[in-house]
């Protein structure tokens, strides 16, 4: 009986010891794991965090299905992003003015507030496509999207004579420009045409702030050209070069960057500090770094840029061939800023 008693003593020993293994082996293993659970799920949360889109920029542009890298990636840059602090001065006792803008990839109005001083702000902003490089809008098209672009300026208050068409530098070239012109003529509407290099001066005249004159530069990434400006002094340098759309002529983005990098040496050393850039594809690099709803974002490198579409690829060579030409590294996109709103400040 006492041999029975020690061996079942023995055994309920080696059952607790067994057992109080288990259990140390299970609870402080998940409490190992759960000291480094909240970091593992606090970076992934943060990584997959939407970003705040402007309303007036969905679809801006021209819908594109270009993806850029998720935030981690697009942050990975060569160098970091400079802060960008500026806020345009407003407009006092403005009055509203319209103006179409007829562009090689979309058809995009602007309704901005002006006073006598030329300190806009912008009111409201609509895009859409028009497809005029390929040819292929009707007149129908045209003067269905014509129709209602003039029809909500009216009811956002911007008198008629205060409503403008211009035609881009890049669309002018393409054949069915000519259907947009006559359907505006055909309306009463007088269709304002632009060269390449005054579309470059009326682009830095709405996006280069006057206290930047000095030490930067603009760049306007359109599909059917590239406008390059700078302030010389009391005048505006612009010059032109290939559009996002290069690769619909079978352009080679060798021939391009070599183009795009000779044109951007000739900016001046000391106004390489600062790049204002607008268009399509410079939208869409915005889009992944914006914070809230600012005006300006300052873009990452064109290394931290994965983009899938055709066009976005060929804007981001555009992209990389001046900042590699210029050394800047802090290109500021501006949300509100188009060619056009710089012809409205032209008007008296």
């Amino acid at each position: 009986m006492q041999r029975l008693t020690v061996a079942g003593r023995l055994l309920i020993t080696a059952l607790i010891l067994g057992a109080a293994f288990f259990a140390f082996r299970y609870f402080g293993g998940n409490a190992a794991l759960r000291k480094l659970a909240p970091k593992d799920k606090e970076y992934s949360e943060s990584q997959s965090m939407p970003r705040a889109d402007d309303k007036t920029a969905e679809g801006a542009v021209e819908e594109s299905s270009a993806s850029s890298s998720n935030s981690s990636e697009s942050t990975a840059s060569d160098q970091p992003r400079q802060a960008f602090s500026y806020t345009s001065p407003e407009p006092q006792n403005g009055q509203l003015k319209g103006v179409v803008e007829l562009g090689a990839s979309g058809f995009n109005s602007f309704i901005v507030k002006i006073d006598d001083q030329k300190h806009w702000k912008l009111e409201k902003a609509e895009f859409g496509n028009s497809l005029v490089m390929e040819n292929m809008a009707t007149d129908t098209d045209i003067r269905t999207g014509l129709k209602s672009y003039i029809g909500k300026m009216l009811d956002f208050g911007v008198s008629g004579r205060n409503i403008q068409f211009v035609v881009s530098s890049g669309a002018i070239k393409a054949e069915g420009t000519q259907k947009i012109i006559k359907v505006l003529k055909s309306l009463n509407y007088v269709v304002n045409t632009v060269t390449p290099e005054q579309e470059g001066s009326l682009g830095l005249q709405a996006v280069l702030p006057t206290e930047f004159y000095d030490n930067a530069f603009v760049v306007d990434i359109g599909s059917g050209n590239t406008k390059i400006s700078w302030k010389d002094g009391g005048s505006t340098k612009a010059l032109e070069t290939y559009g996002a759309k290069y690769f619909e002529n079978n352009t080679s983005d060798e021939t391009v960057a070599a183009e795009v990098k000779a044109k951007a040496k000739q900016i001046p050393v000391d106004h390489r500090k600062t790049c204002f850039i607008i268009g399509g594809v410079p939208f869409e690099l915005a889009k992944s770094v914006r914070k809230g709803k600012e005006r300006y974002t300052v873009l990452d490198a064109p290394s931290a840029y994965k983009l899938e579409n055709a066009k976005s690829k060929a804007g981001l060579n555009i992209y990389k061939s001046v900042a590699e030409a210029t050394g800047c590294n802090q290109f500021v996109f501006d949300w509100d800023a188009n060619f056009t709103i710089g012809y409205l400040l032209t008007l008296k």
